[in-house]
Order: structure tokens, then C-alpha cells, then sequence
């Protein structure tokens, strides 16, 4: 395992700013941070090369919150060591391959004539997705499927490119790269790739994301004509191949003609698509950013930014404990595997609660509700830049 410890310290922000004291909501602490009403055009006009460029070169003289990283990355590492081959990859390979089970009998049930038969199979086939493309692609993206490295990118290739018919590249780069170096950085890793402002509330949360299986593919060969030419090439056979191979399933062993096939596809690659946008909003929007000029180090700044959701038995599955009830440890320990996750959970909890940081969790109910009342806000205007200042 490795040692999730790079943090930076935040500095001043540059120019007077106008300034109101506020509890940051739902983390059960009194952690008081500063959010700026002020001009923020110095943040929207910070260009991504100079901000990374910034935040390389910004070390911290005050050790105090790398000690405590560091101290809790050796405890979840003493975790680790400890544990065993299954705990680590072999509960999460089980559920993957009870997805894959669910495959063989779906196309049996969408080969029947009963209506109810055909709807099971395409749920089966909905389910067996999602955990191929979203835990199975999280999973191999970040390389916690397995300790080798070639096999990490064999499987990176099949759950991202095949499976979700994204480029491995791109999605490693925007999201382990970018989106967990910086989150919750404005125009940085600030999740602002969710957001569709000119969309309408309702529109957004429960109409927009059943687009997604259609969207995922413009937006997959977009990513590949920005690619040089040998690796784009290589992503695209493997997109093209995924894509094919679904429907020539449907189509020769469940005996689908080719609009229903086609129509199975999109069924049950939309099966889960609403929760699937709506999670990936909740965990982020609406807690604190920050500039790239007052970026806390890592321990503040993911506990600060990062929300966990209660376990659900469908999405904990299908989505897996990282994204769901362990985001904020996944945040912190991005080379975790799901299930190591959910074991180092009440270390991490206690240990933050221990230091007076703030731990968001929230349910989804009120999550959804937050949003739907709060959306203009949350979704379409610029986040006020959040400075912490003190905690008690």
C-alpha cells in the first residue's frame, strides 16, 4: 500500500475580501471556516498549469497536521499488513464475479417470450454493469484490484474501456489525477464536470442523467481525438469492441432483433443512472472550496471537502463502499481497495473525530433534498471560496 501523505499548506489569499464566519454544515463540529462574498475573479482566471505549478512549490514549515497524516497513514498501514489476500482484493473480486454471474442468466431470461422474464433479464444485465463499469472501473482506475502492475492494466482496460467505453488514459487522468489531487480546488478537482447550470432542477436530477448511456459514448470518443495517435487508436479498438460485443450478445444468444438489442442496451446501462449522478454531486458540492491560493493540506482538505453517504445494500454492490459509505476514506487512502475501505472506516472516523475535524455524513434523502431546495445555488452559481481558520 501506499502512503497517501502529499499535502500542501494553504496561503493568503491575495487582496481584501469581504468575509462571513459560518459552521460548516453537517459535520457535527464546530470547524470555522471563512467564505469569501467578495471578488472571485482571481480564482475563476487561475489557469490549471500555473495552479499546479503553485501548489508544487507550496511546502509548509508548520508540521502539525503532516504529523497527524502521517500518524494515521501508519495506523491504516498497520491495518493493511494485517490483513489478509481476501480482505484486501478478494471480497471485492467475489462481488465482480457474482456480476458476472448475473450475465449468463439474463440473456436466458431476454431470450423468454414473458414480459416479466424480459424485464428481469435487462435489471440483471443493468446490475451486472454498473459493477463492471462503475466499482470495476473506480477499482482498476485507481489500481486497487490487484498489487501487479501489468494486471492493473489489463483490467483498467477492460472495466474502463470496454465495459464503460471510456479511454483508461483520460479517465486515470481527470479523475485519480486531477479530481484527488485537488478536490474541492475551484477549477481544479471542484466536481464543476457535473454540473449543468443551464439545465433545470428537475431536469437535472431526474431527467438529464437517463441521457448518460449515449452521452458516455460521445463523450469517450472525444476523449480519444485528444489522444495521440498509437494509445487513442488502441482505446478506440478496445471502445469499439465493448460496444459490439454487447450487442452481438443480445442479438445471437438471446435472440433480439436489432432495435431490441439496441434497446436493451440503453435499459440497462440507464438502470442506475440517476442515483450514479446524483451520488457523484452529493459527496462534494456544497461543502467547502478553496482557492488555489488557501489550499489546507491533505487531512484538512479532505475532510473538510469530502461526504460519506449510508450503506445501501444495492448501491455498496454495484457502486462499492469508496464511492459510497467510505468516500472520505477513500479520499485519504486512494489506493484502498473498496472492502479495505469499509475496515479501516471506524479508524479513520475515530481518529478525525478524536482531532476535532469535521466527518460529513449525510443520508441521501436529505442530500436530494438539499439540492432540490438549494439548486440554483448549489448547481448553477459560483461556490464562495471557503478559508479555514481556526478549529476548535
Amino acid at each position: 500500500m501506499e502512503e497517501e501523505v502529499e499535502e500542501l499548506s494553504p496561503n493568503q489569499i491575495n487582496g481584501p475580501s469581504k468575509v462571513e464566519e459560518s459552521v460548516i454544515p453537517g459535520s457535527g463540529q464546530s470547524s470555522v471556516i471563512h467564505r469569501t462574498l467578495g471578488d472571485k475573479q482571481d480564482s475563476a482566471n487561475c489557469g490549471k498549469d500555473s495552479v499546479k505549478d503553485q501548489l508544487s512549490k507550496s511546502e509548509s514549515t508548520d508540521g502539525g497536521e503532516g504529523r497527524r497524516m502521517r500518524e494515521l497513514s501508519q495506523m491504516v498501514q498497520g491495518v493493511w499488513k494485517t490483513s489478509s489476500w481476501w480482505e484486501r482484493y478478494g471480497i471485492d473480486w467475489m462481488i465482480i464475479g457474482l456480476a458476472s454471474c448475473l450475465l449468463p442468466i439474463g440473456f436466458l431470461c431476454l431470450r423468454s417470450q414473458s414480459l416479466f422474464l424480459c424485464a428481469l433479464g435487462t435489471v440483471l444485465h443493468g446490475l451486472a454493469y454498473f459493477v463492471f463499469t462503475v466499482k470495476g472501473g473506480h477499482m482498476s482506475s485507481h489500481r486497487t484490484l490487484c498489487q501487479s502492475r501489468t494486471w492493473g492494466k489489463f483490467w483498467a482496460t477492460f472495466f474502463v474501456e470496454v465495459c464503460s467505453c471510456v479511454p483508461a488514459q483520460a479517465g486515470e487522468e481527470g479523475h485519480v489525477k486531477l479530481h484527488h489531487g485537488y478536490t474541492n480546488i475551484i477549477g481544479l478537482g471542484d466536481s464543476s464536470i457535473w454540473k449543468a447550470p443551464y439545465l433545470s432542477c428537475l431536469i437535472y436530477m431526474f431527467v438529464a442523467p437517463l441521457a448518460l448511456p449515449i452521452l458516455t459514448v460521445f463523450v469517450g470518443f472525444k476523449y480519444v481525438t485528444q489522444m495521440p495517435l498509437v494509445p487513442g487508436l488502441r482505446s478506440l479498438f478496445w471502445m469499439i469492441f465493448g460496444l459490439c460485443s454487447h450487442f452481438h450478445l443480445l442479438v445471437h444468444v438471446s435472440g433480439l432483433g436489432y432495435s431490441s438489442a439496441l434497446g436493451c442496451m440503453y435499459l440497462s446501462r440507464a438502470l442506475l443512472a440517476v442515483p450514479f449522478i446524483h451520488v457523484n454531486i452529493f459527496q462534494h458540492i456544497g461543502l467547502p472550496m478553496f482557492s488555489a491560493s488557501n489550499r489546507p493540506r491533505r487531512l484538512q482538505l479532505m475532510t473538510n471537502a469530502v461526504l460519506n453517504l449510508p450503506r445501501n445494500p444495492i448501491l455498496d454492490w454495484t457502486f462499492g463502499h469508496s464511492i459510497i459509505s467510505c468516500h472520505i476514506e477513500h479520499h485519504l487512502f486512494p489506493h484502498l481497495s473498496d472492502h479495505m475501505c469499509l475496515k479501516v472506516k471506524p479508524l479513520v472516523s475515530k481518529y478525525v473525530h478524536d482531532h476535532n475535524l469535521p466527518y460529513h455524513e449525510d443520508t441521501y434523502m436529505s442530500r436530494l433534498h438539499l439540492f432540490l431546495s438549494n439548486y440554483k445555488e448549489l448547481m448553477v452559481l459560483a461556490p464562495p471560496i471557503a478559508q479555514l481558520v481556526e478549529f476548535h
